[in-house]
């Protein structure tokens, strides 16, 4: 279980968040909604360590863990609004670079582990492809493989939905009720309520301060 106690950010002359609470559960998905400004992206980018928490305190299963830590932490994996793969580099090359750099894993148990993953996401045919050749969905899972490459606690998706017709739609939502399945926590954020009803567990909406 994750617990947000009094999280506080401000940019500049602006507060995004003031002593903001949340619990989310284990294995469970909570998307939070609302429209742009209200701090949804901000949340999942300071959980991933990308953006520094301002005060508060995150308790991750009973222990605290220090707030300018997180990004070491590997607590959660973010899956990008635009996905930010690398088009130079092929769909494998995309999954092992983060753990290398970041992990000091060798380039074999990487390769090894990102093939098992893309095996799971039914991407085993575009292992040696480059993203511009994936189609939209694609590219969302194989963002969400490397998400997985770090074996974070939580995955964050950041609109997960925006731009992609209704059929694609549907794929993202088995993704990510496929992603509990595998026994991941979720922290989905939309500004697509009927998006956010069909897959969550819970849904806590924001309005922009």
């Amino acid at each position: 279980m994750l617990e947000l106690k009094n999280i506080s950010k401000k940019f500049k002359d602006r507060q995004i968040l003031s002593d903001f609470n949340l619990t989310i559960e284990e294995n469970k998905i909570l998307a939070i909604v609302g429209p742009s400004g209200g701090g949804k992206t901000t949340l999942l980018r300071m959980l991933a360590g990308l953006e520094k928490i301002d005060s508060g305190e995150i308790i991750y299963n009973g222990e605290s863990l220090p707030i300018d830590e997180l990004e070491k932490r590997n607590l959660l994996g973010f899956v990008f609004q635009d996905f930010q793969l690398f088009p130079h580099l092929t769909v494998l090359e995309n999954l092992v670079l983060s753990p290398i750099n970041t992990m000091n894993m060798s380039r074999s148990d990487a390769e090894k582990k990102a093939i098992t993953l893309l095996n799971k996401l039914g991407l085993e045919k575009q292992v040696n492809n480059y993203p511009i050749s994936l189609s939209g969905g694609q590219k969302q899972r194989v963002a969400l493989a490397r998400a997985m490459m770090i074996e974070p606690k939580i995955i964050g998706y950041d609109e997960p939905t925006s731009a992609l017709d209704p059929e694609l739609r549907l794929e993202v939502e088995k993704l990510i009720l496929q992603n509990r399945e595998l026994g991941l926590t979720l922290i989905v954020v939309t500004h697509d309520l009927q998006f956010a009803e069909n897959i969550a567990d819970s849904i806590l909406k924001v309005e922009p301060k």
